[in-house]
């Protein structure tokens, strides 16, 4: 009977502690120096590592997405553009796969690791705003937003952003800081490094110039050389893009005026809305998950243990106010644009515009951050990452037994790309050099066919510059066309046009895993041979 009492005193007893100890073990180290450094590396790492492997689990059974081949496709030749996009996340690619095999896994660790980088950059720029115990919670924060882990599975141009935008910012308020030439020079490098990222970055670049001309210590920083050098720096740094750009007649202008100007007004409508919508939701899960955390043991004597006004030597208010004007910018900016502009605007634009609003929300002041609230968003973050982890071979054998197997993710262009592959080699005997096809055809077969063939896509006036049709003719191409797609005559009048004497087939594709079946996809198929 004595024992029994004992026991569940001495459990809590010893419980408690423990998880003190934790938080006593987390805290000072992401308050010191030099070990912050370590610490959010590692986190960063190993934030990598887990959503790489739960992207492999969750996406078995689907191809990579179009985007992410076309990244890969664009880095097989390092040009200073691609028809639609700046070259910067073609040629990141296309390091990485130098580096790393082609395989599914890669593109995830890819964007994983361009995510991470993304992390540490993060904190870097809150070390400028925050003390380090809040730049740690921004961090982890960030690591829980839908667009670091679940949304961050594609790399593209997009997703870039999130290193390159972060970089601007902080060189930004070094720049804005320091008033140096020096610091003028890193912030004209790197907003020409954003824009070799996506010309969507001019957003970015903007609200960083009415954060400069608000500010109410502008006139300091614009006496200063540091936004005269910046703007110099930027200029000349962009004059070989802006010569290629010349040179093709300004395609990507063309291609965002053919693609992205409607004039439906209840479209537009209801796309601004969407928009604005989507980006809330998916910022809801980090801020709740971060105020769980801050008031999280509940105190009956204080119903907002985390909230307490006075002075605050955690935060720098004159950088926290650029931050505030940055991220109101770009958060009210590209919706009101769209609505006065007639443009249409996608969900995922807004991917890279948001990484400042757990570090806005930091900022405030009269917020506090205890210790323990360090140790409750990590242990959330490490126990949803290993939970994820667990069930996602579940999830897809859910997903394949309700036969959600709609969309181009689960078509098996992969198994086509190597059906062409052998047919090209069995009757030329040469490596097969050029695909014909729409872009999310086209894109996934030049990353599986073990040849990589360049990509050419039909009556495409933005071409990426990897190939051309005459080149196309020369060496020879095989032109596909997906049956049932609404694009299916288009591209049967094109290989009418410039496959005349190609050998016609139909190929018929699908996809087993689980034992599950994916959708069978009929190809029309025209083999146009090598000219004489």
């Amino acid at each position: 009977m004595s024992t029994a009492s004992i026991l569940p005193t001495a459990a809590r007893g010893k419980r408690i502690p423990t998880i003190r100890r934790l938080g006593a073990w987390l805290a000072p180290r992401a308050s010191d120096p030099k070990a912050g450094l370590w610490l959010v590396t590692g986190f960063a790492a190993v934030h990598a590592v887990l959503w790489t492997l739960i992207l492999v689990n969750l996406k078995t059974g689907q191809d990579v997405h179009m985007d992410v081949a076309e990244a890969y496709a664009w880095g097989q030749k390092f040009l200073l553009g691609y028809g639609k996009h700046p070259p910067l996340s073609g040629w990141v690619a296309g390091v990485w796969f130098m580096l790393f095999p082609v395989t599914d896994w890669a593109t995830y660790a890819l964007a994983m690791a361009t995510l991470g980088c993304g992390l540490i950059i993060c904190w870097l720029l809150a070390l400028r705003v925050v003390d380090r115990r809040r730049a740690f919670f921004v961090v982890v924060m960030l690591a829980l937003y839908p667009i670091f882990n679940f949304k961050g599975f594609k790399y593209n141009p997009d997703l870039l952003q999130l290193v390159t935008l972060p970089l601007v910012v902080l060189a930004y308020l070094d720049a804005f800081e320091k008033r140096s030439i020096r610091s003028g020079v890193w912030l004209g490098l790197a907003g020409a490094l954003a824009l070799m990222t996506k010309y969507w970055v001019l957003t970015m670049i903007g609200a960083v110039g009415l954060a400069a001309l608000i500010h109410p210590a502008r006139l300091q920083f614009l006496r200063s050389p540091a936004p005269w050098v910046a703007i110099a720096t930027l200029t000349v740094a962009m004059l070989p893009h802006v010569m290629w750009l010349k040179q093709v007649d300004f395609v990507p202008l063309t291609y965002a005026g053919d693609t992205y100007s409607i004039t439906d007004r209840a479209l537009i409508d209801d796309l601004a809305l969407g928009y604005v919508g989507h980006n809330v939701a998916l910022l809801a899960l980090p801020i709740v998950l971060g105020a769980i955390a801050l008031v999280w043991p509940l105190r009956r004597w204080k119903l907002f243990p985390f909230w307490s006004r006075g002075a605050n030597s955690g935060v720098n208010m004159s950088q926290a106010l650029n931050v505030w004007i940055i991220q109101a910018v770009v958060a009210i900016g590209p919706p009101l644009g769209a609505l006065l502009f007639k443009v249409y605007i996608k969900t995922d634009w807004g991917i890279p515009l948001f990484f400042l609003m757990p570090l806005a929300l930091i900022a405030i002041p009269a917020v506090r951050i205890r210790k323990i609230a360090l140790l409750n968003l990590t242990t959330t973050w490490l126990v949803i990452s290993l939970v994820v982890l667990g069930i996602s071979p579940r999830i897809v054998a859910h997903e394949l037994s309700e036969k959600r197997t709609a969309g181009a993710t689960y078509r098996a262009r992969s198994e086509l790309a190597r059906e062409l592959t052998e047919a090209w080699h069995t009757r030329f005997y040469s490596r097969w050099p050029v695909v014909a096809a729409y872009t999310d055809t086209g894109q996934p077969v030049t990353f599986y066919s073990p040849d990589h063939p360049a990509p050419l896509t039909p009556d495409e006036s933005w071409s990426s510059g990897l190939t051309s049709l005459d080149d196309a003719k020369r060496s020879g191409f095989i032109g596909i066309c997906e049956v049932g797609d609404w694009k299916l005559e288009k591209c049967e009048a094109w290989m009418k046009a410039h496959a005349a004497n190609a050998e016609r087939m139909v190929m018929t594709t699908r996809r087993f895993f689980l034992g599950y079946p994916g959708p069978a996809t009929a190809w029309n198929i025209f083999i146009v041979p090598p000219a004489k």
